[in-house]
């Protein structure tokens, strides 16, 4: 009976050791299996994030390529800006100096305009004086046969003494109607005598 139960406990031990053997086994496959699916796994999450990395390494070089353009674009902008506020600026002096010019103008038109009625008003006042000089040059001619008329020197015919005097007078007084009565006087005593 001993042999028997040594002969049954020797198979159980050898079910058993087949069983843990066929269990360790297929554990072992498990486990290898799992093993190499995890590697798989690894290897394909490895080569998404691989990818992903990449992509993302390109999209941060593209925001940096951006941002440098925009800084370009916004240092652009702030010089055009810049010289646009220059260009105003000067568009505004040159109005106000356009604004004093034509005030300056406008004052000398009006100044000319005085002038030129000035001028005009003493013009037509010169005329009068002329005809009436001429009337009297006229007068003193036909009655007198006093011939008055422009000469290069200072003198008379016939010759009178008191002739520079009388020319200072009328320069001092600027009175040619008492210039001419006097030298008329003159002329008037030197036939007398």
């Amino acid at each position: 009976m001993v042999e028997d139960e040594l002969a049954l406990f020797d198979k159980s031990i050898n079910e058993f050791w087949n069983k843990f053997k066929s269990t360790v086994n297929d554990t072992s496959c498990q486990m290898a299996g799992l093993r190499d699916t995890y590697k798989d796994s690894i290897k394909a999450l490895a080569e998404k994030l691989s990818v992903k990395l990449k992509e993302e390494e390109r999209m941060v070089e593209m925001f940096l390529e951006y941002q440098n353009q925009i800084c370009r674009q916004n240092k652009l902008i702030q010089d055009k800006k810049d010289n646009l506020l220059k260009l105003i600026a000067e568009v505004k002096g040159k109005k106000q100096q356009v604004e004093v010019l034509t005030a300056n103008i406008q004052d000398l038109k009006e100044e000319y305009a005085r002038k030129k009625e000035t001028i005009s008003s003493a013009k037509k006042s010169n005329e009068e004086r002329l005809k009436r000089l001429q009337k009297s040059a006229d007068l003193y001619k036909d009655r007198l046969g006093l011939e008055i008329r422009k000469i290069y020197v200072s003198d008379s015919a016939p010759h009178l003494e008191c002739l520079a005097e009388f020319q200072e007078n009328v320069r001092k007084t600027n009175n040619f109607s008492a210039f001419l009565a006097n030298i008329r006087k003159a002329f008037t005593v030197m036939v007398h005598n």
